[in-house]
C-alpha cells in the first residue's frame, strides 16, 4: 500500500515554494483545464534569448507525413567552425509548451562550447496523438543532422536533450534513430522524463495531487496522447519508451530525476534497463526534489548540484565527441 505524501517528502528549502504556486502548477489537470496551463507555459524567443550574444534562425521543414513544422537553430554570434551540437525536444507532457520552453541551456551552451543547437516545435496533443509527436521529432533530427554543413557542426558530436514530455520524446526518438539506422548520437541527455504510459508505479501513486506534476495530470496526458491504448497491450515504445523490451545499442546517457516526483521510479527503471543490457548511464535521484526544481528554484542549492551535473556531463561528452570521433 502506497504510504500517504508528507511535507518532510520535500527539501525543507523547495517545499516553501510549493503553496505560493497552486493555481499555477498543473496538479489534478483535466483536459478541461488545458488551455489555462497552456497559456502558462508559452515561452517567446524573446524570453529566451533577450540581450544574449546568439543567433536564433527559423526553419520550415517536413514533419510527419510531410506536414510542415518549424525549428529554430541557437548559435553564438560569429559561430564558423563545426563542433557540438545539440538538439533540443521541449517539455509539457506532451500536451502544452512551445520549442522555446525549457531551452535556456541551448543559449549557455552556445556561449560555453559553441555549440548548434536546434529546438523543434513538434505539434502537441490532443489535437495531435501519437505517432505524431515522436515522428515529428524525429524529423527534426533527421533535418538537423542532413544540414550539418549548413548549420557548420560536427555530425559526429550531437547530443540530444529533452526534460519532463520532452525528455520522454528524447528516449523515443533516440529508439527510432537507433531502429532505423538514422542520425548517430554521441549521447541523450533526458531530465525527469516522461517514460510510461501506465503509471502504476510507486512514486506515480505517491504523488498525486501533490508537487508540481502529479498522477492525474500524467494520467490526462498520456491519455491525450494515445487515447484508448493508454495502459493498454499495444502501445508502442517510440511513444512510452518504458514499453521497450531492448535498451541495448543507446548512446551513452544521463537521466536525472527528484526524488519527490512522480516520474522517479519509471526514470530509476529506464536507467537500470540500459545498463542492464551493457549501456552506459549515469543517473541521479535528487532527494527532496519535485518535478522542475531546477527551472523553478535554479538558485537553490539542490538545483545548482542538479545544473552542475548536467553541465559537467555535456561537457564531458563533447570532449569524448572532439577526441575519438564517431565514425561514419
Amino acid at each position: 500500500m502506497t504510504r500517504p505524501t508528507s511535507s518532510t517528502d520535500f527539501d525543507p528549502h523547495l517545499a516553501p515554494l510549493l503553496p505560493p504556486l497552486k493555481g499555477y502548477l498543473p496538479l489534478q489537470m483535466t483536459l478541461e483545464q488545458l488551455e489555462h496551463f497552456r497559456r502558462l507555459s508559452h515561452v517567446t524567443r524573446d524570453t529566451l534569448i533577450g540581450d544574449a550574444q546568439v543567433s536564433c534562425v527559423d526553419y520550415s521543414i517536413p514533419g510527419y507525413q510531410g506536414a510542415e513544422i518549424v525549428v529554430s537553430v541557437i548559435a553564438r554570434q560569429g559561430h564558423s567552425v563545426p563542433g557540438p551540437a545539440v538538439y533540443h525536444i521541449h517539455g509539457g507532457g506532451m500536451v502544452m509548451g512551445t520549442r522555446f520552453a525549457g531551452a535556456k541551456p541551448l543559449v549557455e551552451w552556445a556561449l560555453r562550447h559553441d555549440a548548434v543547437c536546434v529546438t523543434v516545435e513538434y505539434r502537441l496533443a490532443p489535437e495531435h496523438p501519437a505517432p505524431t509527436l515522436v515522428e515529428d521529432c524525429y524529423a527534426g533530427l533527421a533535418w538537423m543532422a542532413a544540414h550539418a554543413d549548413m548549420l557548420r557542426f560536427d555530425p559526429n558530436q550531437l547530443v540530444i536533450f529533452g526534460g519532463s514530455g520532452g525528455g520522454g520524446l528524447a528516449a523515443g526518438t533516440t529508439l527510432l534513430a537507433r531502429d532505423r539506422q538514422g542520425p548517430r548520437l554521441l549521447g541523450q541527455l533526458l531530465q525527469c522524463p516522461m517514460l510510461d504510459d501506465r503509471n502504476e508505479t510507486e512514486s506515480a501513486h505517491r504523488y498525486d495531487g501533490v508537487g508540481v506534476w502529479d498522477r492525474t495530470s500524467n494520467l490526462t496526458a498520456w491519455r491525450a496522447v494515445l487515447g484508448d491504448r493508454c495502459g493498454g497491450p499495444e502501445v508502442s515504445p517510440y511513444s512510452a519508451p518504458a514499453r521497450a523490451s531492448d535498451l541495448s545499442g543507446l548512446p551513452p546517457t544521463f537521466i536525472d530525476v527528484g526524488g519527490a516526483e512522480t516520474f522517479r521510479d519509471e526514470a530509476v527503471a529506464y536507467a537500470r534497463g540500459i545498463l542492464a543490457a551493457g549501456g552506459e548511464c549515469e543517473l541521479h535521484v535528487w532527494g527532496g526534489a519535485f518535478h522542475g526544481f531546477y527551472d523553478i528554484a535554479p538558485q537553490s542549492d539542490l538545483a545548482r548540484a542538479c545544473i552542475a551535473a548536467r553541465d559537467a556531463w555535456i561537457a564531458r561528452m563533447f570532449a569524448r565527441g572532439a577526441m575519438s570521433p564517431c565514425p561514419p
